[in-house]
């Protein structure tokens, strides 16, 4: 399983989640923003950060960077593209997943270990979760409020496509308390926590993240 973990201008959590790859027996792949290229990988991680400086808005100025044109097209052939956090963000610019990321509605950066429940385990990162299981994995982001319309909402809750949702206290205002969604198609996810800080109990809360990773290797072998 070789998977690309691309790097933008401002990216922080790049080499954690090329860790996690490793953790989950992969070879993880380093991918530059500014080539048009994707060294033949079989799946894409977008990771935290703040990418070009998150200015203009999170993830705006990303959506263009060469890589990603390369990321869209793939994605829409159906190979596993993950996103977090500003990962997320980006994917949402790029269309790749409805809605919008804004401002927590404290208006405070959140810091902190979260709870989640698994609401979708069909998806090409969530196969090794019991559905309904609440994992532990740490959240931080200062834009991580889940906004959509009406009809998008119930879009995402009819046909199954909310992945992850918060557990206790909401920490940003997303709507219906949403964590991660999924596309039509269950290859792209995108959530605002981090499950590449939860591989190893050791260095992390727990080591719930670690089957996002393991679900991968899972879809993978599966195709």
């Amino acid at each position: 399983m070789r998977v690309g973990v691309i790097t933008f201008p401002g990216t922080l959590d790049d080499v954690d989640a090329q860790r996690a790859v490793r953790y989950a027996d992969g070879e993880a792949v380093p991918l530059w923003h500014g080539d048009h290229d994707l060294k033949g990988v079989d799946a894409v991680i977008v990771p935290g950060g703040f990418s070009y400086g998150d200015y203009l808005r999170c993830g705006a100025i990303a959506r263009f960077a060469p890589v990603m044109q390369e990321v869209i097209e793939a994605a829409n052939k159906g190979m596993p593209v993950l996103g977090i956090c500003n990962g997320f963000q980006i994917l949402a610019e790029a269309h790749l997943l409805p809605g919008a990321l804004v401002r927590n509605h404290k208006l405070h950066f959140v810091c902190r270990d979260q709870w989640l429940k698994v609401e979708n385990n069909t998806t090409s990162w969530t196969g090794r979760y019991d559905l309904g299981a609440e994992i532990l994995v740490p959240l931080k982001s200062g834009e991580g409020g889940y906004q959509a319309d009406e009809d998008t909402l119930k879009e995402l809750e009819d046909d199954n496509r909310v992945v992850f949702r918060y557990v206790g206290e909401n920490p940003n205002g997303s709507r219906n308390n949403i964590a991660g969604i999924t596309n039509a198609r269950g290859n792209v996810v995108g959530l605002m926590p981090h499950p590449e800080h939860a591989i190893d109990a050791l260095t992390g809360p727990t080591d719930d993240g670690l089957g996002m990773f393991l679900s991968l290797l899972d879809s993978v072998v599966k195709a």
